[in-house]
């Protein structure tokens, strides 16, 4: 039996224990990815207020006494809206990925919608990796206003965990792109029968 006669459509069946399994599985993990795309925003901003200098130093790729004396409020506000930008690019994947699980509850797997979704979430955590590689250097620039003229900096690093997510984007949209394809042969074959 294929996975095309299993998936009619692209449909999943209800009836099947199998499919009864990831239709729950889906519906916690589209709750989990809900959570947490309104947990990023609240924990970003919780960070920036209550960090130490010494841990927000280590986010612009600095030592811990790269700050020299105390952040003012407007360091700490623009470094926090600076760090929402890729942590909201991430929410927006979330979500996208929070609608793919919910389409996996109602049994749409191999549709247009689910590759869509896949895809969405992919390009934004591509995208939150990608600005989070420009964002310490800001933050470098920025946690350093303050420091006496020839104490300020700008640091440049790409960690393993921005490559690790780019791959994984990479990853995510390449299997969408299979699915789609898939699919879209499936749906051919089935108009010749």
């Amino acid at each position: 039996m294929s996975i095309y006669n299993d998936y009619q459509g692209g449909h999943m069946p209800h009836s099947t224990p199998h499919a009864q399994r990831i239709q729950r599985l889906s519906a916690f993990m589209a709750w989990t990815c809900l959570m947490a795309a309104v947990a990023l925003p609240l924990a970003v901003s919780a960070y920036w207020l209550l960090a130490d200098t010494a841990e927000l130093a280590a986010l612009g790729h600095l030592r811990a006494d790269a700050v020299q004396g105390r952040l003012l409020g407007w360091q700490r506000l623009a470094g926090a809206l600076c760090t929402l930008v890729p942590a909201g690019l991430a929410c927006l994947g979330l979500w996208h990925a929070h609608r793919c699980f919910r389409g996996f509850t109602q049994g749409e797997v191999f549709t247009a919608g689910a590759v869509l979704r896949l895809r969405r979430f992919a390009a934004c955590m591509g995208g939150s990796a990608l600005t989070a590689i420009v964002v310490g250097p800001v933050l470098s620039v920025l946690l350093t206003w303050g420091n006496a003229p020839g104490t300020r900096h700008l640091a440049l690093g790409v960690g393993s965990d921005h490559l690790f997510a780019l791959l994984f984007a990479g990853m995510v949209w390449l299997m969408a792109a299979v699915i789609g394809q898939g699919q879209a042969l499936a749906d051919e074959n089935a108009s010749f029968v």
